[in-house]
């Protein structure tokens, strides 16, 4: 196989290479290195590429293949980190020049829960994706790193906060990444690239140091296919006592491998769904779907059922939650810019600044209140799945708009949560999200498809996904920008 060709291969694939001695971590690792010198110029998806890291790691999951003793499923597979977690002997900057200017040439000695777990399953961590600062937004541009661009256009943005991590994964720079998701973050720019990405339940993959946006932020899996994000997953279902919230491995997935083992089950017939009960809301009671967008979800319900389960729409009756999100949200980005003193507001991105004036002085009534509307929120979609074992919704009710701005034009406001309505009420909940390439518009950007269970029902989630991908999945080309030479 020639070396080329490996950045259309998924995680999976290249192992089974690796084990079959078709491929070399350290050739594919090589691979991946000239691809974003390559490729990335267009898109920015990379502030940092540590090629002596990668290098090295990949020869040592090397060596381990030749003595028969690879580490697991994903051993010598490229992998990229959000610039949010902390990566030892990398510098971390999460977008900010106020954490830039500051940087006095000591990265960090240790690393996040989630880089550690990627690192021990013996992926080849190569570089860091970027992020608006501090993951702040739905977008991905920031002052320090500028603006990201989305493979199927680098007109349009590939949303965000984790869209260098989407659109690494989209143009083929690397089958997997870990990003962030406090509101939407991983699962906005996979709806936006033609990627997979999950919000696994709140403390399954566990977070170190604690996020400023508190029990809304959760660390998740980005891949290009169901199956890979699943064997993602069961890799950084590590244990990590610097969580205090982190819940065991049981509480979602009793056994090793168990993610991995629900989608492959997925795969395995063609009814792999009888039995299931699914709940289908086109707009959640609140908000209002893009024509074809919601076109392209309609065909992804309707093979649902072919694969077996049973679907009603239903009418949620809920309300918009974003009032309350925003306290939540706002107070948490108020805290980051705490500890950098009273000027930090005029050195930050100019819209979380003005975002910030928008949304600030709330009290700790407001944060209870707010706090009450996430429970009332809790009680309804419990309820839910009483009767229901998935909702299905959009995962964005729009495709990909222009680069560089937070909202696209004709939104209802200024903020990322005006064109969000579909993904933040679930970091709320804190139940398991997955977004699915199911389609793309006329003009071919692509459209997401959210599956979301009961907290703890991740393997459902994962099971569903990679039964409904593997029927839908070709109708999502290959992004125009891509490592391997292009659309499809």
């Amino acid at each position: 196989m020639e070396s080329a060709a490996t950045c259309g291969l998924t995680a999976l694939e290249l192992s089974d290479a690796y084990r079959r001695r078709i491929l070399s971590p350290v050739d594919v690792a090589a691979e991946t290195l000239a691809a974003v010198r390559r490729v990335d110029g267009s898109l920015n998806a990379f502030c940092l590429v540590d090629e002596p890291g990668a290098l090295t790691a990949a020869k040592a999951a090397e060596q381990r293949y030749l003595d028969g003793t690879p580490l697991g499923p994903l051993d010598g597979v490229p992998a990229s980190i959000k610039d949010i977690f902390l990566t030892a002997g990398l510098p971390t900057h999460r977008g900010s020049r106020l954490l830039a200017d500051a940087d006095d040439g000591s990265p960090p000695t240790v690393d996040a829960p989630a880089v550690a777990a990627t690192r021990a399953a013996g992926c080849v961590v190569f570089g860091k994706t970027t992020t608006p600062e501090f993951a702040w937004k739905g977008v991905t541009d920031s002052p320090l790193a500028g603006v990201t661009r989305n493979p199927y256009d680098p007109e349009l943005t590939p949303g965000g906060s984790s869209g260098g991590s989407a659109a690494a994964v989209a143009a083929g720079l690397g089958p997997l990444s870990v990003g962030t998701d406090g509101g939407g973050s991983v699962r906005i720019p996979a709806a936006f690239t033609g990627t997979v990405a999950l919000k696994p339940t709140y403390g399954v993959v566990p977070m170190y140091p604690s996020s400023p946006f508190g029990t809304l932020a959760h660390a998740g899996p980005m891949a290009r296919t169901v199956t890979d994000a699943a064997a993602y997953l069961d890799a950084l279902v590590r244990p990590d006592v610097r969580d205090w919230s982190a819940v065991p491995r049981s509480a979602t997935s009793p056994e090793v491998g168990g993610f991995l083992a629900a989608a492959i089950d997925g795969t395995g017939s063609d009814r792999p769904l009888v039995g299931l009960r699914v709940a289908y809301s086109s707009d959640l009671g609140f908000g209002s779907t893009d024509p074809e967008v919601e076109r392209e979800v309609r065909v992804a319900i309707s093979e649902l059922e072919q694969l077996g389960a049973s679907i009603d729409e239903v009418a949620l009756g809920l309300s918009d939650p974003v009032d309350a999100f925003h306290v939540l949200w706002f107070a948490g980005a108020a805290a980051v810019l705490k500890p950098f003193g009273e000027a930090a507001v005029d050195r930050v991105d100019p819209q979380l600044r003005d975002a910030l004036a928008r949304h600030g002085g709330f009290s700790a009534q407001d944060y209870l209140d707010a706090v009450a509307v996430r429970m009332a929120l809790g009680v309804h979609l419990g309820e839910l799945h009483e009767e229901y074992d998935l909702l299905v919704t959009p995962t964005t009710p729009i495709p990909a708009f222009a680069a560089g701005a937070d909202v696209p034009p004709g939104s209802t406001g200024p903020d990322w949560t005006s064109w969000t309505p579909y993904t933040y009420l679930f970091n709320m909940t804190q139940q398991p999200a997955l977004s699915v390439p199911c389609g793309v518009t006329d003009t071919g950007l692509p459209v997401g498809v959210q599956i979301v269970g009961p907290r703890f029902a991740d393997r459902r989630v994962m099971r569903t996904g990679a039964a409904l991908q593997q029927v839908v999945g070709s109708r999502v080309p290959r992004p125009r920008i891509h490592a391997c030479g292009g659309a499809a």
